[in-house]
């Protein structure tokens, strides 16, 4: 079972896992390797290959020898042999034959491996290595206060303790040489181990210790670069990169070494980029170079006093510098016309990135706004729009009631509603009366078009007046109209009523 960071989905043991989920010893997750002859099956007759590789904190790898022949699978632990006696825990990373192809690309002959695999780590032999590891941190802290007090100037970056906790290796930068006789005479009484200091370059910290590069991902020196070659700042120049120290150097403070990568495409392109054109010379004046693209193999040229460039071919330009050569001064260099690459072909699937606008919500908020705005000027100041009810658009709401003189409690309808026609008067009656004085004085025929006649009812003829409303009686008590409700919690007004009846004509 290994940690949560491995790459390799269990390669090392919870025993170099620390509790935030990083490897202790760094070689779960760096310079792994794929065996792609793990699948195939060997002949019959096959002996397998006895030197076994395998790996330790950081990218540290070397080969051993499987004597025992000892049944080993890639990421177990086992206790190997040590330089200077005892024995170190290492995850095995490589069997078989592609171990024979490792000791070819090192340079490292059969013969030369000496050293040899005891056995299998066991849990005595893990419990003892995690102890090692954990002291790796404090150990390391206490020895840079250590060399601070002797005003050494060197930076001691890492730890490694055997596995045995008999040894530990420190890894320190410095500029040049450092006397650090004292350094380990109070280190060794300090810890009561052996003490063995190792000088290493930037690049070689950076791989130790890892990190996260500019582009976003792990340290090409951390994960799968092995040897370190010299980046050049002339790397840059034929790159046509900025000469930014800030941007080209790494987290180990040298120039990255990912320059190298695209260097020979750029050297590849620049053999047919002709030298020495920084002047084409015309009988219009003397034309300067200003801009150069090594892969569409274009050059742009400008005259003094003009801010247009000609674009020309390399094919051209090697004809003018020809002719100056030659002595010949053409008049000009013409008005090139550049014959732009084929278009790229469009793929059979859609790029959704992007397609969300970065202002959609404000539109959206401006159209809630306009909508707001058109239903504001729809409705009325009281409230009510006129669509709202289903009312037409050219009938008029009731207008505000206004209490009559001498009565605090009736009030009188408007002459315009008194001579609304009847046929109108059934949709009015389906509505709430609300507080609608009583009509007086005049019957409800009166003023009635006559193509608009409401139909009979109970046998009254058509065009007779209706008796009016609320003689003899208070209004709202016994009404023969039976659509007229009376509105809730309307007091009693039989008082008023009694005292002012409408009297007929």
């Amino acid at each position: 079972m290994g940690c949560g960071s491995c790459s390799t989905g269990g390669g090392c043991t919870p025993a170099g896992c620390k509790s935030n989920g990083s490897c202790l010893t760094n070689g779960c997750s760096k310079l792994d390797v794929y065996d792609w002859l793990s699948h195939m099956d060997m002949p019959t007759n096959y002996k397998p290959f006895q030197v076994i590789e395998v790996k330790f904190k950081g990218s540290r790898k070397e080969f051993y020898l499987n004597n025992d022949n000892i049944y080993l699978e890639s990421g177990e632990l086992v206790a190997v042999e040590a330089t200077t006696g005892g024995y170190d825990i290492g995850h095995v990373s490589l069997t078989g034959e592609l171990v024979r192809m490792q000791m070819v690309k090192r340079h490292v002959k059969e013969a030369d491996v000496i050293k040899k695999i005891y056995r299998k780590a066991t849990v005595a032999d893990v419990d003892k290595w995690k102890a090692a590891k954990d002291m790796e941190w404090e150990t390391m802290h206490k020895s840079r206060k250590l060399a601070l007090d002797l005003n050494l100037s060197m930076k001691l970056s890492d730890v490694d303790y055997q596995g045995d906790k008999t040894k530990a290796t420190f890894y320190y930068t410095a500029e040049g040489r450092v006397d650090f006789r004292e350094l380990i005479k109070k280190m060794a009484e300090t810890f009561r181990i052996r003490i063995e200091m190792r000088q290493i370059g930037m690049r070689q910290e950076a791989s130790r210790l890892g990190g996260i590069g500019s582009c976003g991902r792990e340290l090409c020196c951390s994960t799968w670069l092995t040897d370190f070659k010299t980046v050049s700042t002339s790397a840059a120049r034929y790159q046509n990169l900025s000469l930014n120290t800030l941007k080209l150097a790494g987290q180990c403070g040298k120039l990255k070494c990912c320059l190298n990568y695209e260097l020979d495409t750029y050297m590849d392109a620049l053999k047919h980029i002709p030298d020495n054109v920084n002047i084409l010379r015309t009988q219009k004046g003397d034309a300067r170079l200003q801009k150069t693209d090594i892969f569409k193999r274009m050059m742009w040229f400008s005259y003094p006093g003009e801010e247009s460039w000609v674009p020309l071919p390399i094919k051209k330009v090697k004809e003018i510098q020809q002719q100056n050569k030659d002595g010949v001064l053409p008049e000009d260099l013409g008005e090139i016309v550049v014959v732009e690459a084929a278009p790229a072909k469009v793929l059979d699937y859609e790029n959704v990135v992007g397609q969300d606008s970065l202002t959609r919500l404000d539109e959206r908020r401006n159209n809630n706004k306009k909508k707001n705005k058109n239903r504001n000027k729809n409705q009325k100041p009281g409230g009510q729009a006129q669509a709202a009810e289903g009312k037409p658009a050219n009938q008029q709401q009731p207008r505000p009631q206004q209490p009559q003189q001498g009565s605090g409690n009736l009030q009188e309808k408007p002459a315009q509603q008194q001579q609304r026609p009847e046929g109108n008067r059934q949709q009015q009656n389906n509505k709430p009366q609300g507080n609608r004085p009583p009509q007086q004085n005049k019957p409800q025929g009166e003023g009635k078009p006559q193509g608009e006649a409401k139909p009979q009812k109970e046998g009254r003829p058509q065009g007779e007046p209706r008796p009016p409303q609320g003689e003899g009686k208070p209004q709202g008590e016994g009404s023969g109209n039976n659509n007229r409700r009376r509105r809730p919690n309307r007091p009693n007004r039989n008082n008023n009523n009694n005292n002012q009846q409408a009297k007929p004509e």
